[in-house]
């Protein structure tokens, strides 16, 4: 399996964090040692003073697919889910600062929750889903996929330009605004229209 996530798909997001506007989709992995096990609370790791919660609407791939053309995307997946990109925003900040990859901020183990899916069947569109991020009860992120950037067809065929995509692998669309650094205690719990989708404490 196959984590592939995509930075900087809301414009919103981007401004909060003063980034540049991409004119194509970023791109970045996570290992499968990135998931972190159900049921299992996510300890803040002693590399970071400040891991940020990214919510996002996760893809599930259904077949093997390489150089797929966007009309011919949604027939790909059939899973949508929800999920969170673990962030250590200061180490990507001096990551950033050399010019060096993110992994160390992005990849590092349990960095990557995954919730449960839902059949895409259940949504009249794949441009219209909401969803949100509440942390201790309280709403901090809330977003819906008609503000991408790029849409979840259109990712999924820039994608398969560059990794063949297999059965099972997972693309996180990216998060909108609202990420915030995660302290002990906290609990952070996911919605896709309103139906909970995951729920984990910090430690």
């Amino acid at each position: 399996m196959k984590i592939i996530c995509i930075g900087r798909n809301y414009a919103d997001h981007i401004s909060e964090l003063q980034n540049e506007r991409p004119s194509e989709p970023v791109i970045f992995l996570k290992p499968d040692t990135a998931v972190l096990p159900k049921k299992t609370p996510f300890v803040i790791p002693a590399f970071s003073n400040d891991v940020h919660h990214e919510v996002e609407v996760l893809v599930k791939i259904c077949k093997v697919g390489k150089y797929i053309d966007s009309k011919f995307a949604h027939k790909y997946y059939d899973e949508i889910g929800l999920g969170i990109d673990f962030t250590a925003r200061d180490v990507q900040a001096q990551l950033k600062e050399k010019g060096l990859p993110w992994e160390k901020a992005k990849a590092f183990d349990h960095s990557a929750v995954i919730g449960a899916f839902l059949p895409k069947k259940e949504f009249s569109s794949m441009e219209n889903i909401n969803f949100e991020l509440k942390s201790n009860g309280q709403s901090v992120q809330v977003g819906n996929t008609e503000l991408m950037l790029w849409n979840i067809d259109a990712l999924v065929a820039y994608v398969s330009q560059f990794f063949t995509l297999k059965k099972g692998d997972i693309i996180f669309t990216g998060t909108p605004k609202g990420v915030a650094k995660v302290s002990e205690g906290d609990v952070l719990e996911g919605f896709i229209e309103h139906k909970s989708l995951f729920k984990i404490q910090i430690k």
